[in-house]
């Protein structure tokens, strides 16, 4: 059976997207797979049966997992009996934890505003496990995509069996009665211990990596440095890979044979210890599968059984396990790339790297394979690949593993042992440690080596597996007729194809994007044509003491525009249209000129601008970007469509919304209004130059204001259709009812970003169809 488990794995893999998906779908899939491995494996019916028969399993499996995945607490709920199941996350004066309610049996995800900075400093040193909570709160349903390639935190949560977030006001460890420690909770809070007594010993830089390496916890890292590895696509290496547990599990077995304790008794050992090590370091898919192929390997080597267990089958049976206990953590991106790179690269150490004999090629070879194999992941979940990845792993590998990895868990001994560590050893690692950080911050910055071409769909990421496997087949084949040059071919097209799908991609699209109580509305045409951003949304700050500060606070442009940008596979803006100097339109800019080529910036002619677009015209002369200041007349072409500038008079010295640029724009047959937050002294001022302008989509100011959208514009202007931009449950209560009775008066069709998220006209050749993102 040697190599045969990858054969179940691959039907387990079948049968639980069967049960998420068109289970009809996946049975000719299956169907079709064992005709493949009864033609060309030669399968007897005795084994074909078998397979189907896991098919069957894993189906059942995925169906049993999708029925109850559901909640079963009344919406109602105020009070809850929580026995705390994870360690408490604790950001500025917010702190999350999970917890699972005693009545109803099910998970739940405590928040919790800290009141002060003294009761932070108590929680931090608090043990949230072996108690019993009474708590009261209020029930939330996580948050849901309102953007097409968003984030969906509900969904993340649900396939861990959370699906409703308690918000509570008072500390979640009042009103506690004691409960016996379980093995699983000691362990626990070990683990929270020693993360913190890391934070209290060691300098910072020293004590994030250490307990990313040592407890596989990234809260301690800090965002822009965390940010950098995850742009170079070398973020794994802050997570406890299947290297490191391989690597840490050798050493220990080494010293043990050295201090003189037998083989076996050095498997015992790690055979009780893996299962400890994986609940230590937090359990992350890496880690898990890891310590399960090394359970297996060392079990068959305690039991001596005569099947000798390849590393293949190891990772195979692995899958299976994993699986088979908890089958939603099939859409963790972090279980799909430990399984997905790992199976690509032991399958190329028998049929690649076998052919490199020097160990710097071998290296290369296998930095690029790990690369390929991640790659349809990373497009899908992250919407983008650092080619420089390549190189940056062959030097950040070597120093996580043979310095880092030691040396990091020789320090916390040294220190938990003797209460002191050596002054020059702590220089030595901050040196290190610092050069490394400022090294992959610059490599981040090389924008030239991101392949951006968007989140792929099914069809695009059937083509990329297909092209993948296909290099790996030549790569392997020594004896194919001009081998290079269809290699050299294969990976040009890997790079380019879906960008020139994207070019290809015949409809123009308008989509207000939601950005929460903001603007932000993209403009793109096909074939290159044009790509324009009118506004980028902004989150407003305020100053607020020290100890509450988030480490990431949200910021809308960084966390929304960019990430739906991206998504789309944009990577320029042709024109960067900023209506006014609003922090809540303007104050995702930063982010936008941070991570795109942004060619032309256009603002409103005025002549007291604000402090904010003052920045913005700083930092776009830094990086030479065109600032043009537009007025009434000005006007430009794109193709058949038109732009035309409305409002304000140049060098206009009124009221900042009385200055937002309103422009008229026709995109594919329809005439568009876009007036920023213009108000009604403005609006009226427009329809008396223009007494006979009519308007088919109206983009309603300032977000459903009753200062804007004045009754003579609105009946004046008729539009067909009104889109309003604006923020959940939002403090100013937009839009105002007097704004949704003029608009219904002339039969618009209303559709807002509140309710329907961001919202997208698709138009080509003269007709187009509008569609929110949620029903």
């Amino acid at each position: 059976m040697n190599g045969k488990f990858l054969y179940f794995a691959i039907t387990a893999l079948l049968g639980v997207l069967s049960a998420q998906y068109h289970w009809i779908s996946f049975i000719l899939i299956q169907t079709l797979y064992l005709y493949l491995l009864f033609k060309y494996k030669r399968f007897k019916k005795l084994h074909l049966a078998i397979i189907a028969i896991c098919f069957l399993t894993f189906f059942l499996i995925g169906l049993h997992a999708v029925s109850i995945n559901k909640s079963v607490i009344p919406a109602s709920t105020t009070t809850f009996y929580l026995h705390y199941t994870q360690d408490p996350k604790i950001d500025g004066d917010l702190l999350q934890v999970q917890a699972t309610d005693a009545q109803f049996k099910e998970k739940l995800l405590i928040r919790y505003k800290i009141k002060s900075e003294q009761e932070k400093e108590n929680l931090k040193t608090k043990t949230f496990y072996h108690c019993l909570c009474r708590v009261t709160g209020t029930l939330e349903k996580p948050a849901v995509a309102k953007n097409p390639n968003a984030f969906n935190y509900r969904n993340y949560l649900s396939r861990q069996n959370i699906y409703w977030i308690v918000e509570i006001q008072a500390s979640p460890l009042q009103n506690c009665s004691s409960m016996k420690a379980t093995p699983v909770e000691m362990i626990k809070q070990l683990r929270y211990s020693g993360i913190n007594y890391l934070e209290s010993h060691f300098p910072i830089e020293i004590a994030s990596l250490s307990a990313a390496l040592i407890f596989g916890d990234r809260n301690l890292f800090d965002p822009e440095v965390l940010s950098a590895y995850q742009k170079t696509g070398i973020v794994h290496l802050l997570a406890i890979s299947g290297l490191h547990v391989s690597l840490l599990i050798a050493m220990v077995f080494y010293i043990g044979i050295r201090f003189g304790l037998t083989r076996q008794f050095m498997i015992n050992f790690l055979l009780i210890l893996l299962p400890i090590y994986v609940v230590l370091t937090g359990g992350s898919p890496s880690v898990i599968r890891s310590a399960i192929m090394i359970f297996l390997v060392l079990l068959t080597v305690k039991l001596k059984v005569r099947l000798r267990l390849i590393p293949l089958d190891a990772i195979s049976l692995a899958f299976l396990f994993y699986l088979f206990f908890n089958p939603m953590v099939i859409f963790d991106a972090g279980f799909q790339l430990s399984f997905a790179v790992s199976l690509v690269i032991i399958l190329s150490a028998t049929y690649i790297l076998q052919d490199y004999d020097r160990n710097f090629t071998k290296m290369l070879a296998t930095s690029l394979i790990a690369q390929l194999a991640a790659l349809p992941f990373l497009l899908y979940h992250y919407f983008e690949v650092s080619l420089i990845g390549i190189f940056a792993n062959m030097v950040y590998i070597p120093l996580f593993s043979f310095l880092y990895l030691p040396g990091l868990y020789l320090l916390y001994i040294i220190q938990f042992v003797f209460g002191k560590t050596p002054l020059i050893l702590i220089k030595f690692f901050l040196i290190i440690i610092s050069f490394s950080n400022h090294l992959i911050e610059i490599l981040a910055d090389f924008s030239f080596f991101r392949f951006n071409p968007g989140r792929p769909n099914w069809l695009l990421l059937s083509i990329y597996i297909f092209i993948l496997l296909f290099i790996f087949y030549l790569w392997e084949t020594q004896t194919f007729p001009k081998r290079k040059g269809r290699l050299i071919l294969l990976c040009l097209g890997l790079i380019i194809f879906q960008q020139g799908w994207n070019w290809l991609y015949p409809f123009s699209e308008v989509t207000m994007i939601d950005v929460g109580q903001g603007d932000s509305i993209l403009i793109e045409f096909p074939h290159g044509k044009g790509t324009y951003l009118i506004d980028t949304g902004g989150t407003m700050n305020y100053a607020e003491e020290k100890w509450r500060e988030r480490a990431k606070p949200f910021e809308v442009g960084r966390d929304v525009v960019v990430p739906f940008l991206k998504g789309k596979g944009i990577t320029k803006i042709d024109k960067l249209i900023l209506t006014h100097g609003d922090m809540d339109h303007i104050g995702g800019t930063f982010s936008i000129l941070k991570e795109l080529e942004v060619k032309q910036i256009l603002m409103p002619s005025v002549i007291a601008p604000s402090d904010t677009e003052l920045g913005i015209t700083r930092e776009a002369q830094k990086k030479k970007i065109a600032v043009i200041k537009v007025s009434e007349g000005d006007r430009w072409v794109s193709g058949d469509n038109e732009f035309y500038i409305l409002s304000p008079e140049k060098n206009f010295a009124g009221e900042r919304n009385s200055g937002s640029i309103a422009f008229l724009a026709k995109l594919g047959g329809v005439r568009w209004f876009f007036g920023g937050d213009l108000d009604q002294a403005g609006e009226e001022k427009i329809i008396k130059k223009y007494p006979h302008l009519k308007i088919d989509v109206l983009k309603v100011g300032h977000h459903g204001s009753k200062t804007s959208s004045a009754e003579a514009f609105i009946t004046q202007i008729n539009p067909k259709a009104a889109l309003i931009s604006v923020g959940e449950k939002n403090r100013y209560g937009h839009p105002h009812s007097e704004v949704l009775e003029e608009l219904k008066k002339t039969n618009s069709l209303i559709l807002r970003t509140d309710q329907q998220g961001a919202i997208t006209y698709k138009f080509y050749d003269g007709s187009g169809t509008i569609s929110p993102y949620l029903p």
